[in-house]
C-alpha cells in the first residue's frame, strides 16, 4: 500500500524555475487585471477633458473587456499552436505600445479606438499565463498554489487599479493611468525571455481564420446589442446585430464539432463541472463589474472623495481576494469545490447587497467591509473555479481551456457594464431639473454625472448645487438598484454551482 502511494512521486516533473516564472506571470495578469479597473478613477477627468457622450463613454469603459472576450479562444488557440511563451511576449510589447496610443488619445472617437486596440494587446496575455501555469506545474497541490497566486493576482489587480489610479490621479494627468504599463511590460519581456519556458500543442493543426472571425464578430455583435438595446430599447439595426451575433455563434460552435484541429473542443462543455465551472465565472464577474465601474464615481462624485481616498476604500476587495486565492485550493480540498464556490458566490451576493443601502454619508469603514467580504468571496470563487476548468482537459489543450475560463471573465465583465450600467444610466436620465436651467446645460448634466458636475459649476451658485444635488441623489438611486440586481444574480448563481459542481473535486482532492 505504502510502496503503490509512494510510486508515482518520481514521476512528477518539477520545473526549476518554476516559481520564478510564475512571479512574471502574476506580473501579466496583474497589469490586465489593474488596466480593466484603473480607467474607473480616471473617468471623471477623461470627461472633463475629451467631453464624451454617455454612450461614449459606456464605450471607453467597455469595449476594452469587448474585445478581449471576442479574442481570447482565438488566442488561446494561437498560442497552442504557435507557443505560449512567444504569444505573451509579442502581446506584451504590444500592450506597452498601444499603452501610449490610449495615454495620448484627444477625442473620444481616438480613445475607443485605443481601448480597443488594447483589448487586442490584452487578448494575447490572459490565457497565455494559465496556459503556461498548466504545463509548469505537473503536482496538483503545487499547481493550486499556483493557480492561487494567479486568482489573486486578477482579483487583487482589479481592486489595486483604483488606489494605483488614485495615487497617479493625485499628482499626474488622466493619461498617466495608462504609462505605468510600460515599465512592467519592459521587465516581463526581459525577465521572461530568460526565465518562462515555451510550451505548445505537439500536433495542434491549422488555425481556422474563419472561425476567429465569426468567434469575433459572434460575441461582439450579441454583446452591443445587448447594451444598445438596455439604453436605447428595441430597434432594427439592434436587432440585426443581435441575430448576426446569434447565428455567427451557432455557425463557430457548429463550425469546432466538424473541424479536425478546432479553436474550441466544444465537447468540454460536456463535463458538468467544466460547464458549472465556467458559468459560474461569467455570472460572477457580470455582477461585479458593472457596480466596480459605478463605484469610483459614487467616491469621487456623490461622496466628494479624492481619487486616492476612493482608492484606498476600495482596497481592502484586494486583500480579502489575496488572502482567499492563496488558500482556496485548500479550502475546496478539505471541505469541497462546490461549498467553496458557492459559499465565495454567496459573500459577494452580500457584499453587494450592502451597496443597495449606500449614500452620500455612508461612513469608510461601512464601505471598506463590506468590500473585503466581496473580495474574499471573488478570491475564493475565481480561483477554485480556474483549477476546475484547467484540470479537466488535457494540458496540451490548456490554451483553449484557459481561454474560455478568461473569456467567461471577459465576457461577464462587458456584459456587466453595459447591463448594469445601463440600469444606472437609465434610472440617473430621469432627474428633475431646478427651474430655469436651460436645455442645453440640462442635457449636458443629464448625459453623465461628471457632465453634471461640470454644469453645475457653470450655474449661480444656488442653482447648480440643486442641480448637482439632483444629480447625485438619482445616480445613487440608479447604484442601488444596480447593486440589488447584482446580488440577486451572485445570490442565485450560488445555488446553481451548489448543483453543477455536486461530485466536482480537484486533482488529489477530496469529493462531496
Amino acid at each position: 500500500m505504502t510502496s503503490a502511494q509512494q510510486a508515482p512521486a518520481p514521476q512528477i516533473e518539477r520545473h526549476p524555475g518554476r516559481w520564478l516564472a510564475l512571479a512574471v506571470l502574476v506580473f501579466a495578469v496583474l497589469l490586465v487585471a489593474v488596466d480593466a479597473t484603473v480607467l474607473g478613477l480616471a473617468t471623471p477627468f477623461l470627461s472633463e477633458d475629451l467631453k464624451p457622450s454617455g454612450t461614449q463613454l459606456l464605450w471607453i469603459g467597455d469595449v476594452y473587456s469587448f474585445v478581449i472576450a471576442g479574442l481570447l479562444v482565438s488566442m488561446g488557440s494561437l498560442g497552442d499552436r504557435i507557443g505560449r511563451k512567444k504569444l505573451l511576449l509579442v502581446g506584451a510589447v504590444a500592450f506597452g505600445a498601444v499603452s501610449v496610443l490610449n495615454a495620448y488619445a484627444t477625442s473620444p472617437e481616438m480613445m475607443i479606438v485605443a481601448r480597443a486596440l488594447l483589448g487586442v494587446a490584452g487578448a494575447t496575455l490572459m490565457p497565455s499565463t494559465l496556459a503556461l501555469i498548466r504545463n509548469i506545474f505537473h503536482d496538483p497541490k503545487e499547481r493550486s498554489v499556483a493557480i492561487g497566486i494567479w486568482g489573486a493576482a486578477a482579483s487583487a489587480g482589479a481592486a489595486v487599479g483604483p488606489v494605483v489610479g488614485g495615487a497617479l490621479l493625485e499628482h499626474f494627468w488622466w493619461g498617466s493611468v495608462f504609462l505605468i504599463n510600460l515599465p512592467v511590460m519592459a521587465v516581463l519581456v526581459i525577465v521572461g525571455i530568460k526565465m518562462l519556458p515555451e510550451s505548445r500543442n505537439p500536433n495542434p493543426g491549422p488555425w481556422d481564420l474563419i472561425s476567429v472571425g465569426l468567434s469575433l464578430v459572434g460575441i461582439v455583435a450579441v454583446v452591443y446589442a445587448i447594451k444598445e438595446a438596455a439604453v436605447h430599447g428595441f430597434r432594427w439595426d439592434i436587432a440585426v446585430s443581435a441575430v448576426l451575433g446569434a447565428l455567427c455563434l451557432i455557425w463557430f460552435a457548429r463550425r469546432q464539432m466538424k473541424l479536425a484541429s478546432p479553436l474550441l473542443d466544444m465537447r468540454l462543455f460536456q463535463h458538468r463541472g467544466f460547464s458549472g465551472a465556467v458559468l459560474a465565472d461569467l455570472l460572477t464577474i457580470l455582477g461585479l463589474s458593472g457596480l466596480v465601474f459605478f463605484l469610483s464615481q459614487f467616491l469621487q462624485l456623490v461622496q466628494m472623495r479624492s481619487p486616492l481616498d476612493a482608492g484606498l476604500i476600495e482596497l481592502p476587495a484586494a486583500i480579502g481576494a489575496v488572502l482567499t486565492g492563496l488558500y482556496a485550493g485548500v479550502i475546496a480540498r478539505r471541505a469541497s469545490v462546490r461549498l467553496a464556490v458557492s459559499g465565495g458566490l454567496t459573500a459577494i451576493g452580500l457584499a453587494l447587497a450592502a451597496c443597495t443601502l449606500l449614500d452620500a454619508n455612508t461612513p469608510a469603514l461601512q464601505m471598506c467591509l463590506a468590500l473585503f467580504i466581496g473580495g474574499a468571496g471573488a478570491g475564493l470563487a475565481f480561483t477554485v473555479t480556474a483549477d476546475v476548468i484547467l484540470t479537466a482537459v488535457p494540458k496540451e489543450q490548456a490554451g483553449a481551456a484557459s481561454a474560455v475560463s478568461e473569456t467567461a471573465y471577459e465576457l461577464g465583465a462587458a456584459l456587466g457594464i453595459a447591463l448594469l450600467g445601463s440600469v444606472v444610466t437609465g434610472i440617473y436620465r430621469g432627474f428633475e431639473a431646478p427651474a430655469g436651467v436651460s436645455g442645453d446645460t440640462l442635457a449636458a448634466a443629464r448625459d453623465s454625472l461628471g457632465g453634471a458636475v461640470e454644469a453645475a459649476r457653470d450655474l449661480p451658485q444656488e442653482q447648480g448645487a440643486a442641480l448637482l444635488s439632483a444629480a447625485q441623489n438619482s445616480f445613487t438611486s440608479g447604484f442601488e438598484t444596480a447593486a440589488g440586481v447584482a446580488s440577486a444574480v451572485l445570490l442565485a448563481t450560488a445555488v446553481a454551482a451548489w448543483f453543477l459542481l455536486r461530485g466536482q473535486k480537484l486533482e488529489d482532492g477530496v469529493e462531496h
